[in-house]
């Protein structure tokens, strides 16, 4: 399932170009919505999508709002960490999903 440009962040990473956001629900797959997360693709070609689980808490009152943002830098952190964990942004398949656990 590929990210809908509107609403996500463009980061470059090692000069390869992806699209990032911020997750509240569920965008491709079984993620925590209890914990904060994000969804990355491919920009020039949207393949499998990347889902990182921080294990950082969402508030859920008043409404679905993170306790924390998500930083560009994680977000870059994240992509070296799946990419040497064997994520492959351009070709098909199911969602890579990385576990981050809070600090």
């Amino acid at each position: 399932m590929a990210l809908a440009r509107r609403g996500s962040r463009r980061i470059v990473v090692d000069g390869v170009e992806y699209r990032w956001r911020a997750g509240r629900r569920h965008w491709c797959c079984d993620y925590d919505v209890r914990t904060l997360g994000y969804v990355v693709e491919d920009a020039a070609r949207p393949g499998r999508t990347l889902v990182v689980e921080t294990g950082r808490p969402v508030v859920l009152e008043p409404g679905p709002v993170p306790a924390e943002v998500v930083l560009p830098r994680e977000v870059a952190a994240g992509i070296r960490a799946a990419r040497s964990n064997g994520w492959t942004p351009g070709c098909d398949g199911s969602p890579f999903k990385l576990y981050l656990s809070a600090v």
